[in-house]
């Protein structure tokens, strides 16, 4: 997080950059609800730009974002999630900016997120949604950049992984909340945490399952727990044929949770 606390610091760091990001937000027109595109019949896909990752490491070195992106949304994706952050995922605003231009469904900008400018950022380049971690910010933080989020007609996923997060989140007042099956600290996968938490969200929210996601039996469990849209990265970004991936993961029918 520091890392994330420094670039937020540098864009900070010419009132007249951040004045002008200020405008181009203002004026960029109003995104694609990602909360509305995953409350649907079936399970939605939500597909990952990801070059590589802490855990994986290099997954596709040479991805093109706006290729990838257009696959994924021939493929049925519900919307597509793109990792901005540079030093351990090699992602970056220009991906999103790209993305932006070669697909019209809602865009996640999934990077850690700490200070209003980044969720400016995401606006200005065409976001639909945001990631925020409630794990990596304080409950105080967390409520400010979800309501700032809010004027901004961005979405907040907010990520939770335990029940006293799961209840941060659900205080921020946030439509959508992520669990995450991958501890950020060990990077172990363990799907029993989604299948304890998702079934405690409520339903006016949607409920998005995490990592782990392989295949269609992995979606096939997330609908189980009562999840409304599963995210799924690597086995999509590493996958010679994303459009044909994706396909394969959609039309999992939903199961009401509760």
């Amino acid at each position: 997080m520091a890392r994330a606390n420094e670039r937020a610091a540098a864009a900070r760091s010419s009132p007249a950059a951040v004045a002008a990001l200020e405008r181009t937000a203002a004026g960029a027109p109003i995104p694609p609800s990602f909360k509305d595109a995953l409350r649907r019949a079936d399970v939605a896909v939500v597909a990952e730009v990801k070059r590589r990752s802490p855990s994986k490491g290099e997954i596709n070195r040479a991805l093109s974002a706006p290729a990838q992106a257009a696959a994924y949304a021939g493929g049925g994706a519900s919307a597509i999630s793109v990792l901005t952050e540079p030093d351990d995922f090699g992602g970056s605003l220009d991906d999103l900016r790209a993305a932006r231009a070669a697909v019209s469904v809602p865009l996640l900008r999934k990077d850690f997120i700490v200070d209003e400018v980044q969720l400016l950022e995401a606006r200005a380049a065409g976001a639909s949604a945001v990631l925020l971690i409630a794990r990596a910010i304080s409950p105080s933080v967390l409520e400010r950049l979800a309501a700032f989020a809010l004027g901004l007609s961005l979405d907040a996923l907010i990520e939770v992984r335990d029940e006293a997060e799961l209840d941060r989140a659900l205080a921020a007042g946030t439509g959508v909340v992520g669990v995450n099956s991958r501890d950020l600290e060990t990077l172990a996968i363990d799907p029993a945490v989604s299948e304890r938490l998702v079934p405690r969200i409520p339903g006016a929210c949607v409920a998005l399952w995490e990592s782990g996601v392989r295949d269609v039996d992995g979606v096939r469990r997330a609908a189980r727990s009562g999840a409304d849209a599963v995210l799924v990265g690597s086995v999509l970004s590493g996958s010679v044929d994303p459009r044909a991936a994706v396909r394969a993961l959609v039309g999992v029918p939903k199961v009401a949770r509760g």
